[in-house]
């Protein structure tokens, strides 16, 4: 049996301009569904979110690529389930469902492993 290592992945998330362009109501409805998001990539099987980082700070407006606007660093059994939490963009309704969340976002990971420094 093979002592399978989770993979080290990094979620690399982008605000569109749909974002800005949103009505006060519409944004607030966006941000509960980013919520929903992050909380669905940490309840998939396996995944341990081994933290978070945001720069909307000193990055304004959209970010069509690097750097990107906030990224989510976790622990992932497979890529299948990567591929599940990329996913979440694709299914996770805004406010009545009109939309989804890819809208106003967009993701893409970065597969690799654990750097292990040998002692």
């Amino acid at each position: 049996m093979s002592d399978k290592k989770p993979l080290r992945v990094l979620f690399c998330i982008g605000v569109n301009q749909n974002f800005f362009d949103a009505t006060a109501e519409e944004a607030k409805q966006v941000w509960g569904a980013f919520s929903t998001m992050m909380r669905g990539i940490g309840e998939l099987p396996g995944v341990k979110v081994l933290g978070n980082l945001d720069d909307d700070q000193i990055m304004v407006g959209p970010s069509t690529n690097w750097p990107w606007t906030t990224y989510v660093l976790a622990d992932v059994p497979d890529i299948e389930t990567v591929t599940a939490a990329c996913n979440l963009f694709r299914v996770t309704p805004v406010g009545d469902g009109t939309f989804k969340l890819w809208k106003y976002c967009r993701v893409e990971a970065r597969v690799g492993r654990e750097l292990v420094i040998p002692q």
